[in-house]
């Protein structure tokens, strides 16, 4: 064990031969120290209990590992509720998350040293055999910097750290000749390229076989990265160069670190969130310990305690502090809550954390276990889950989770003599005083002079912060609230006198109707135009330079603007939470969990017992006209097509062929919650009290699922509720069609996206009758009356203005359906020689079968 240096951490002194354990545990208490409630006394947990524990976590782990290993591997991650794995190219693109992918078998390679951890030495050493035959670090896809660095260069050396550890003691891998160091080492060097910039920041992505300047890149262009992106490679790199000797890694990312602090805000040293690679300015100079910051800091932390340099606890410490909010209902099983339970346990000893760890074992197998391994929850409010496993579940959950529980005669190794990475990979502490090549000079008094006055606000005391008053921020807001009274918008004016002139005032965005001709002309005359897309959408955008005058320009950037102030308005009036619909009927029984988008009108679900129902297809199937197969609805919940005509009217014809409710099925074919944002669906501007069933929105994937299982079983039985309902485990042993509860969860889509939402009730076309206002993008629309708005920061100059506005329905951005497909045409490759593997349905239900028998083993137990 390294000695671990002096200093200060939470304004108290850090012992000088403490366990890295207790130096990272001291770390977590600041992070929580503001709002943590201890618990003084709490019972200790028996050893059975604790061993009980820890074999279940192993469980967990072996279903969640095997079902990758049968279902998904040789590719990147497992898809649980599809059971199959997902390939970059293959399946829809998700944006930037799918840049961790980069067809190198991901999750087995970060999964590497869990197998160790969990004592799984002999499937550790069959897992480096298959890395090294299978693994391909040449291809042609360009991934995230910061994602392979922690995820893949540092699975690669916490594979090859404990590799050697496990030949040292001469029974495992006795064959082992550095071989993952050298994958270690070849990965780096595809990296380095990303660090040609002229600060030394890295780009945020590569292509991993023609690196970055290269046509065939596709890659190079960006110019910017979050703090956390250039600031979390110091520990990977420099366990590289001190493993291999080669000091350019150690020096490359050295220097975009000390590039960040350089740059720090003088008066606060604070670093931003995101930060032009190019020029060293701050993107966004806002600070917190989120996404796209927080591995920064954890990093300055623990590259003093692996590198023994202090400016970097000098670093951490200067005035670090917390602000805990929560902002959205996804789980997608990130590992941070147990990392910090086990660091909190191992610096206290309160067994209170073993409560905690237990209760988070228990959920995780109620609300995340599925048949092919656990799903990420897309919104804990519903219990609907998305179709992925992500590796940090592997590296780190698991890890942290057994270490909670085991004693340390538990574990073949001592875990005290390694470090975790910011992806819980393990790397010696012995490498703090190997091949030390790099300066460790104490640059920090270069910037500012430290003292203990540094230290005090380091977990600052709330009640300096937030003094007892509980008026006190209404206190500091007050006297701002009329700040900008005295100012009158010249738009404001210029209404008034247009009244006193007798003109006709300028178009409001309240009064605004795309069918009727004079608004559309006025729209033209302030510079807007209304453009029609391919999919039947609309959109509004606005150029300044095409209004017939300046005044008109200025109307236009109003109308604009009220638009945005018009949707913000009406989605905090109108915005509904997410719906769920599950299915019940054998073989599901209720583990199938769709989540659904609400509408304005008809039954509300939040206050309404659920409908439960047999689902049957409308005729016709966009619902639009009277149906023709009354009898085939009638008491059933109809199922139709998105298009041709409002909401409202397709649930009044449904209504009145005797359907107890309505789901309506997306008719963009392919549209999936991985890719866009669910809506709330919209009156059509008429009373609609006449509604009384309620009415649920699925995007095409989710709605599939439903007609696949219509088309396997005919009968189909669905809950249409407000959320998921629990098991039933005597409806399972029934074994009837409509007994409930029991198969693997489907997501279909979060319902209340971040765009903002707004309903033009007055329209009287069948177009879609919401807007998105975005800066060079466009929201499009279809022909059902959806209500939903994305704002953006706007121009407020109108001769420089460009904004679009649309009339929107899914608020998803055309760019980036532009991009996404560009994505997905790009990273396809028809060379590939990694298919789908599609498990028979069959065989899905064999496992089922086999999962039911675990709950009910589990619960016999409990009792």
């Amino acid at each position: 064990m390294s000695e671990a240096r002096g200093g200060r951490g939470c304004g108290s002194s850090v012992p000088q031969r403490a366990p890295w354990s207790l130096v990272a545990a001291a770390a977590a208490l600041c992070l929580v120290a503001a709002t943590s409630v201890w618990t003084a006394g709490a019972a200790p947990m028996s050893r059975e209990e604790r061993q009980k524990l820890g074999n279940q976590v192993l469980e967990m782990f072996d279903h969640a590992y095997g079902n990758y290993m049968e279902h998904a591997y040789p590719a990147d991650e497992l898809m649980p509720l599809t059971c199959r794995g997902r390939v970059r190219g293959q399946e829809p693109s998700r944006g930037d998350v799918d840049d961790a992918l980069g067809k190198f078998s991901l999750t087995l390679i970060d999964s590497l040293d869990t197998l160790v951890v969990l004592n799984k030495t002999k499937e550790f050493e069959d897992a480096v055999r298959k890395v090294l035959r299978d693994v391909n670090l040449d291809n042609d896809v360009v991934v995230s910097v910061f994602e392979t660095n922690i995820r893949v260069l540092g699975g690669l050396l916490g594979g090859h750290s404990l590799a050697i550890m496990l030949k040292e003691k001469g029974e495992y891998m006795q064959w082992y000749n550095d071989e993952l160091l050298q994958m270690a080492k070849q990965l780096g060097y595809k990296l380095l390229p990303a660090f040609n910039t002229t600060s030394g920041l890295p780009y945020p992505r590569i292509n991993l076989k023609f690196g970055i300047r290269k046509p065939e890149a596709r890659t190079g262009t960006e110019t910017d990265t979050c703090t956390a992106c250039a600031g979390t490679l110091i520990l990977e790199f420099a366990a590289l160069s001190r493993f291999t000797g080669a000091t350019i890694f150690e020096e490359y990312a050295r220097k975009a670190l000390d590039f960040l602090w350089e740059k720090r805000q003088r008066s606060s040293n604070l670093v931003g969130v995101t930060i032009n690679i190019h020029t060293g300015d701050w993107v966004r100079k806002d600070s917190g310990v989120g996404a796209g910051i927080d591995s920064y800091y954890e990093y300055l932390l623990k590259a003093y305690v692996l590198l023994g340099d202090d400016s970097f606890l000098e670093r951490f410490n200067t005035a670090f502090t917390t602000d805990f909010r929560v902002h959205w209902a996804q789980h997608p099983l990130r590992p941070e809550f147990a990392e910090s339970t086990y660091f909190l346990y191992k610096a206290t000893g309160d067994p209170y954390y073993l409560e905690v760890g237990k209760t988070l074992i228990e959920n995780l197998n109620k609300y995340a276990r599925v048949p092919c391994g656990f799903a990420a929850m897309k919104d804990v409010r519903t219990g609907s889950h998305e179709d992925r496993m992500d590796s940090f579940f592997l590296a780190e959950m698991f890890k942290y989770l057994y270490l909670l529980f085991a004693d340390k005669e538990d574990i073949i190794f001592d875990i005290e003599d390694y470090i975790f990475t910011t992806e819980a990979h393990l790397l010696p502490l012995w490498l703090s005083t190997t091949n030390q090549s790099i300066s460790k000079k104490n640059t920090t008094s270069e910037y500012t002079e430290l003292d203990d006055s540094n230290f005090d606000w380091t977990c600052p005391n709330t009640q300096i912060l937030f003094p007892n008053d509980p008026l006190y921020a209404q206190s500091i807001r007050e006297p701002l609230k009329n700040v900008v009274d005295k100012s009158c918008p010249r738009g404001i004016i210029r209404v008034e006198e247009s009244f006193r002139s007798g003109a006709k005032p300028p178009l409001r965005a309240r009064d605004f109707m795309a069918t009727n001709p004079e608004h559309l002309e006025i729209l033209k005359k302030m510079g807007v135009s209304l453009i029609h897309l391919k999919d039947g959408r609309v959109q509004l955008v606005q150029h300044a330079i095409q209004a017939a005058s300046s005044i008109d320009a200025e109307d236009g950037l109003r109308f604009m603007q009220e638009m945005i102030e018009l949707s913000s308005q009406q989605q905090k009036e109108q915005q509904l939470p997410p719906r769920a619909v599950q299915i019940v009927s054998h073989p599901f029984f209720g583990r199938v969990v769709l989540t659904a988008g609400p509408a304005q009108f008809g039954l509300d679900l939040s206050k309404h017992k659920e409908t439960r129902g047999f689902v049957a297809s409308s005729k016709p199937y966009n619902g639009c006209s009277e149906l023709t197969n009354p009898e085939a609805v009638m008491g059933k919940i109809a199922l139709i097509q998105r298009g041709q005509c409002m909401f409202a009217e397709k649930a009044r014809n449904i209504q009145n062929a005797g359907a107890i409710g309505g789901i309506v099925i997306d008719d963009n074919e392919g549209s999936s919650s991985d890719t866009a944002p669910l809506f709330q669906m919209a009156g059509d501007g008429k009373d609609t009290d006449d509604i009384k069933i309620p009415m649920l929105f699925l995007f095409s994937k989710e709605g599939s699922i439903i007609l696949d299982a219509i088309r396997e079983y005919e009968e189909v039985e669905v809950l249409l509720s407000d959320k998921a309902k629990d098991r039933d485990p005597e409806m399972e042993n029934e074994e009837q069609p409509s007994s409930e509860n029991d198969s693997q969860n489907q997501s279909a889509e979060q319902i209340t996206s971040s765009s903002q939402e707004v309903d033009l009730v007055d329209q009287e076309s069948p177009e879609e009758s919401s807007l998105n206002s975005q800066p060079e993008s466009s929201s499009p629309t279809d022909t059902d009356n959806a209500a939903s708005v994305s704002a953006s920061e706007q121009n407020s100059n109108p001769v420089e203005n460009h904004e679009t506005t649309s009339l929107d329905g899914e608020c998803t951005d055309l760019d980036n359906q532009l991009q996404e497909q560009s994505e997905t045409e790009e990273d396809s490759n028809p060379n590939v020689s990694w298919g789908k593997k599609v498990q028979p349905i069959d065989s899905i239900l064999a496992d089922w079968n086999e999962d039911i028998e675990a709950f009910e083993m589990m619960e016999k137990d409990e009792l």
